[in-house]
């Protein structure tokens, strides 16, 4: 013993009561408990043996210790230890050291865990714990499908909402099995048919959503349930059934006692609607409900929306009545705006007040009075044309209501409203006047109002008076972004590109989502060459209005001007999606594929643009081009015609189809037209030498009589020209008062006794031509206005093979001939 208490130290330390363990290996009993335990060990555990030599009756390292010595969680304790008459064996708790060793606690802990682990065991297996698991995991998948639905992630949403009805029946039954359908969670079964109706609505499944809905309201177990007729009302109305949806509504309506007095409201609200969006309308129904809702709480929307129903029966007072209570309906919540104000130094008001000053709460207040004054502004704009016998005196009697209302800062804002209702009516002066009433009233109503005067004068050209006042707009606001914008346009327009650039970019600087400065920089910097500039300019506007046709014309515009006509193709495309009847956006992207030497795409895209816009004369000119370059003269014609219907005094288009008359081979009709041009236009040049040309293709008699005409004509072409360029020189020269003038009319007058004695000479040599018989050689070399014919393919001319048969002058014999 005294080596294993050396290597492991004292470990039955505190047990005097054992007895002498010297004698164990004389005891028969304990000999044959080793002999038996033997077999359940896990392995051997080696004792080292002690120094003296003796040590618990083990002889060598090889045998296996007592079973007392060994910590093995899973042998048996007392197999062995039985008394004489065959009775249960008693523990051995003396021996073993219940845990309390110098190697640790090793055995004592891992029973303790096993125990504790088939404990837990037993309690997941009971039926309570079945049922509160499966109740957490319907909880967890309607939290999820909540979460997808907020996020409009609506196929996840589904899938969420399905599984938890799926497994809410699941466990319906698995309480019946076990005998618990008294014990029924309703709050769970009532929030999974609402989440599934919900999100079934979101998904546009009506008919799903109606039927989770009906599932609620058909059981009884649940309080309340027929507030989800408003559900189905709802869905009703988006479905276009408006009675069955305001049927519904009035059955909800029953549902729900007085007290609940903002549901109430709500319902009412949905009936107006329903009635208003009914076809034909029932104006008459829905300000029943309003006019009940204005008299138990009324509100901005019910109060607009009665102006609307009093404004589409056409009744002036009830208008004005309506406007009135409009007026008077009070803001929750934003009636004491003095509470961010600060008073004193405390830095403790300070930090609240910098709190709350832009929080949450704030933020809806300013959205209430944003919408009030929204409101107010709409009706009065809506009824003043109506009110009063005109226009102005309706807003008249708008401007005096509010003013006497609690809202008298909207006054100066209808004012201007007027203005811009004269500038629709363009009735320029009447909206100066109405604008020239701010010029001294608080600063940001006579910035807004100089503003728009300064506009007016821009858009009538006259850029000093809109100098003026634009300067005028910035003195009294400086923060005035829209001003800003103004002053830059009028340089812009003086062409001074630098500043206005730099009053497009002050005005950024305030506003750094100002739409019209963004813009106008982006053109500014185009017209300055900067094309990169303006690309960014405009690529940033388009992140702020997403899809508008001007910005994403002037991106692809800008691509095209840098040569990237991949990059401008898809920004076209791009605008042909919003736009796709514009004519002008289809033949540019024709001329970009034209440019591209891809006549096919040009063709598609240039017809097109015909059909949108049939007469574009550059557009009618490239299809007849195209159709001539492909032989189809037939075709050139039909545009030519138009052409020349829409241009009938430009001789080209007239040319062109006698021209494509002849190249088609129809002579007769080509010689027609011609004729019909030379009556039109006796003097063109070009139509008298296609008719010497023609007359002598085909050996007509009129060929003498068109030859004198083209010689006449030519000459009187070359005069012409002539007095051009005299007129031309003498421009050019320091004109003197007396001599110089003399000198022009003598010019004058043997200019024309040059032309006189020309003309005669002229007939005098076409006489003598004519009684002599001679045939003088006539130029009619013309200039084809539709282009040269394309070459004949030479087909005849080629190079003659050598003759190097093997023959000769050999002759060939019959039996060489074929049979």
């Amino acid at each position: 013993s005294s080596g294993i208490n050396a290597e492991y130290g004292d470990i039955y330390s505190g047990f005097d009561e054992v007895n002498d363990l010297s004698q164990l290996q004389n005891e028969d009993v304990f000999q044959e408990a080793v002999k038996t335990s033997y077999g359940q060990r896990r392995g051997p555990l080696v004792v080292p043996q002690s120094r003296g030599g003796t040590g618990f009756g083990v002889k060598n390292a090889n045998k296996p210790p007592p079973t007392a010595v060994r910590g093995v969680i899973g042998s048996r304790r007392g197999t062995a230890l039985r008394n004489d008459d065959g009775g249960t064996a008693r523990p051995i708790s003396a021996i073993n050291p219940a845990g309390f060793s110098a190697a640790g606690n090793r055995s004592a802990t891992g029973a303790a865990a096993f125990r504790s682990t088939n404990t837990e065991a037993k309690l997941e297996e009971t039926p309570e714990a079945v049922i509160k698991k499966m109740e957490k995991e319907i909880m967890d998948l309607i939290d999820e499908s909540s979460f997808a639905l907020e996020s409009r992630q609506y196929k996840v949403a589904l899938e969420k909402a399905n599984k938890a009805v799926t497994k809410e029946k699941i466990l319906q039954r698995h309480r019946d099995l076990q005998g618990f359908s008294e014990q029924t969670y309703l709050d769970l079964t009532y929030s999974v048919y609402f989440n599934s109706g919900n999100v079934y609505e979101a998904c546009e499944m009506y008919q799903e959503a109606q039927t989770a809905y009906m599932s609620i309201i058909k059981n009884k177990a649940f309080s309340n349930a027929g507030r989800f007729r408003v559900n189905l009302g709802n869905i009703l109305l988006k479905q276009g059934k408006h009675v069955e949806a305001i049927r519904m509504y009035r059955r909800a309506l029953d549902q729900i006692p007085e007290t609940h007095t903002h549901m109430r409201i709500k319902i009412l609200k949905n009936i107006g609607i329903s009635f208003i969006k009914m076809n034909p309308p029932q104006y008459s129904d829905a300000i029943v409900s309003f006019e009940h809702i204005m008299k138990t709480k009324p509100d901005f929307k019910t109060a607009f929306n009665l102006t609307l129903c009093y404004y589409a029966i056409g009744d002036p007072e009830k208008m004005k009545k309506a406007f009135h209570r409009l007026l008077s309906v009070p803001i929750e919540g934003v009636e004491d705006e003095d509470r961010y104000l600060q008073y004193g130094d405390d830095p403790h008001s300070s930090l609240v007040l910098e709190a709350i000053k832009d929080d949450g709460l704030r933020k809806i207040e300013r959205g209430k009075k944003r919408f009030a004054e929204k409101s107010i502004v709409q009706a009065a704009k809506l009824i003043a044309p109506i009110i009063e016998s005109t226009e102005s005196l309706g807003f008249d009697w708008c401007v005096d209501c509010v003013r006497e209302s609690p809202h008298t800062d909207l006054a100066s804002e209808l004012e201007i409203n007027k203005a811009i209702m004269f500038l629709k009516q363009k009735d320029f002066q009447k909206a100066v006047e109405a604008l020239k009433v701010f010029e001294k009233k608080e600063s940001k109503i006579a910035s807004t109002a100089a503003n728009n005067l300064s506009f007016l004068y821009f858009l009538k050209g006259e850029s000093k008076e809109a100098e003026k006042y634009a300067n005028q707009a910035i003195e009294n606001d400086r923060y005035n972004p829209y001003a800003l914008v103004n002053r830059g346009n009028i340089h812009y327009k003086a062409g001074e590109m630098e500043k206005a650039r730099d009053y497009y970019q002050e005005s950024l600087s305030i506003e750094s989502g100002c739409a019209e400065a963004l813009y106008n920089l982006g053109l500014c910097y185009k017209s300055m060459g900067n094309t990169d500039n303006a690309l960014e300019c405009f690529e940033k506007l388009h992140t702020i209005l997403n899809n508008c046709p001007e910005v994403i014309y002037q991106i692809a515009a800008l691509y095209d001007m840098k040569q990237d006509i991949q990059q401008s193709v898809d920004w076209f495309m791009h605008l042909i999606t919003i736009v796709p009847t514009d004519p002008g956006i289809l033949s540019h992207i024709g001329e970009i594929y034209d440019t591209d030497n891809d006549r096919s795409q040009a063709f598609q895209y240039f017809y097109e643009s015909h059909k949108y816009f049939p007469s574009n004369i550059s557009t009618i000119s490239w299809l007849g081009a195209y159709y001539i370059d492909g032989q189809f003269h037939e075709k050139a014609i039909q545009y030519f015609e138009r052409a020349s219907l829409i241009e009938p005094q430009e001789v080209k288009w007239q040319l062109m189809i006698a021209s494509c008359y002849r190249r088609s081979g129809n002579y007769q009709q080509s010689l027609a037209t011609y004729k019909k041009i030379h009556m039109r236009f006796p003097d063109n040049v070009e139509c008298l030498k296609f008719l010497v040309r023609i007359c002598t293709d085909l050996g007509l008699k009129d060929l003498q009589e068109y030859a004198n005409k083209l010689k006449k004509a030519e000459k009187a072409k070359e005069l012409r020209d002539q007095r051009r360029e005299n007129s031309g020189r003498r421009s050019g020269r320091n004109r003197g008062s007396g001599g110089s003038e003399r000198s022009s009319s003598g010019t004058r007058k043997e200019s024309a006794t040059s032309r006189q004695n020309s003309g005669k000479r002229d007939q005098e040599v076409a006489l003598r031509d004519s009684s002599s018989g001679r045939k003088k050689p006539v130029d009619a070399s013309y200039s084809d206005p539709i282009g040269d014919l394309p070459p004949r393919p030479r087909t005849a001319a080629r190079t003659r093979m050598v003759d190097d048969d093997d023959f000769g002058d050999e002759e060939l014999g019959d039996d060489l001939l074929p049979e």
